[in-house]
């Protein structure tokens, strides 16, 4: 069995590749491998929980997702994220990262000393990131269709940070801010991935949306979680909105 000094400082990429025979299949999907122990209530909060809550036509649409735990990572200046068993310093700390290849994809956590909802929510976020960039155009065109309405109607407001700068610069340099341009692709696929998380996270935990002045509006934002309930119903049992949790 590898020692944690046999592990430290291996690129996320050298150690997946290491890893890879070791995975445990979760279902036709998914597989995982940890080099922190995890009993069987940190596999179902971890693990079976989260993936059990994903759409079902989602769940249908990705690649093969293999899952690594790891302690930490860090991210170094201009280079990839690498593996550590001791906490990097705050400014290099990264929690997730993530691979691409034909075959499948691979997600790697860094969850000592993170909170399982805090997980949560990078577990997401990488599924969401995963189905823009796999899912076919034509299974998402509503989405985009209603994001296009909402910069002709000069819509204030995003769900996260680097959405609402890709909009700002939409609305700033497109005089047609509906034209197909890279920078709208750009900011629909950020727009897609923070909305579908948020989506995500809501049919698995209690979530509450964060208000602000850059947040974009209820009525706009129930839009679009509407159209993706449509896109990608949730599983049997499981509630997204509020009116569903009283029926």
């Amino acid at each position: 069995m590898p020692t944690p000094a046999d592990l430290a400082r291996l690129s996320v990429r050298d150690f997946a590749k290491r890893f890879r025979q070791e995975m445990v299949p979760l279902g036709n999907r998914f597989s995982y491998f940890s080099v922190l122990p995890l009993g069987e209530d940190d596999v179902k909060e971890y693990l079976e929980d989260p993936i059990a809550a994903l759409p079902p036509a989602l769940q249908a649409g990705l690649t093969r997702v293999c899952i690594l735990f790891v302690p930490y990572l860090e991210k170094p200046a201009g280079g990839p994220e690498i593996v550590t068993f001791e906490p990097p310093a705050e400014a290099s700390r990264a929690l997730s990262a993530r691979l691409t290849s034909n075959d499948d994809e691979v997600l790697v956590f860094a969850i000592k000393d993170q909170e399982v909802a805090d997980y949560h929510y990078f577990f997401y976020r990488a599924v969401a990131s995963i189905a823009a960039d796999h899912f076919r155009p034509e299974k998402l065109a509503g989405y985009y269709d209603l994001v296009r309405e909402e910069l002709r109607g000069r819509v204030h407001g995003e769900l996260d940070v680097e959405a609402w700068k890709l909009k700002q610069a939409v609305f700033e340099r497109q005089t047609d801010v509906r034209r197909d341009t890279k920078l709208f692709r750009n900011y629909a696929r950020q727009s897609l991935i923070d909305t579908l998380t948020l989506y995500l996270h809501g049919i698995c935990c209690d979530i509450d949306v964060e208000t602000g002045p850059r947040q974009l509006p209820s009525r706009h934002l129930r839009r679009r979680l509407e159209l993706l309930h449509d896109v990608f119903p949730p599983p049997e049992g499981c509630a997204v909105f509020p009116e569903e949790l009283k029926g």
